[in-house]
């Protein structure tokens, strides 16, 4: 019997506000550099795929609050330069970074609060297993979530991250459940599926931007909407 539903938060439960491009050009803008989002927007590719490369050469930098900060300073960093803004490009970056540690820069979805309260209605437990960075608690606590959860792990806290089976299995002791008798739901199939399914638990993939759908393997869902049938509830 299913007794705890974990979540990863970015794409899952969380949504970047008013978007990344648009948060990148205020903080470019305060600081005298004005850019037009369109320009910016087209710098996003680029800067998606600088931390590609990074996640994909080593995904450690998660277990790590400096590296991970890194990365995305460097992200952003890049960004800069393209701009034509060297000179305080790692400035800049920090500035966007520091941004995205306030609850005011992110937006959760509108289904997960629903979700949220369904689910504990039918008695689950509920916990994040996220790779993310030491301001997660204080990120979900600043959006009004924590009321609804039992645990909040992030990878930069544990020193461990998804999709090492030991951060899914300390989630699981957190609760007092076993693997057998937990879900993860999350947008990434290697870190939240494959991670989940190492260690026995149920995986739930989501996808918020209507991605092209594999041939084989997990089929995701669309939203939280439809999180009871997807967990077989």
């Amino acid at each position: 019997m299913l007794k705890a539903v974990f979540f990863d938060v970015g794409n899952t439960l969380l949504y970047p506000y008013p978007g990344v491009s648009e948060v990148c050009r205020q903080v470019l803008a305060e600081a005298g550099h004005l850019h037009d989002l369109e320009v910016i927007d087209s710098l996003m590719p680029l800067v998606d795929a600088y931390y590609e490369d990074r996640y994909r050469a080593d995904d450690t930098f998660w277990t790590d609050e400096e590296q991970t900060s890194d990365v995305w300073v460097g992200m952003y960093s890049l960004m800069c330069r393209k701009l034509g803004i060297d000179e305080s490009a790692v400035i800049l970056a920090r500035r966007v970074y520091d941004e995205f540690g306030r609850a005011d820069r992110w937006r959760v979805y509108e289904d997960v609060v629903p979700a949220f309260k369904r689910l504990r209605d039918r008695g689950l437990k509920l916990g994040i297993i996220s790779n993310w960075d030491r301001r997660l608690v204080r990120l979900v606590d600043g959006l009004g979530l924590a009321s609804y959860l039992d645990s909040v792990i992030s990878s930069a806290d544990t020193g461990m991250r998804k999709p090492d089976p030991r951060i899914f299995e300390l989630a699981c002791r957190e609760l007092g459940v076993e693997p057998a008798e937990a879900a993860h739901v999350g947008d990434h199939h290697y870190a939240d599926v494959l991670g989940a399914r190492a260690v026995g638990m149920q995986a739930v993939l989501i996808d918020r931007h209507d991605g092209e759908i594999l041939p084989v393997g997990l089929r995701p869902i669309g939203s939280l909407d439809v999180i009871e049938d997807a967990l077989g509830l």
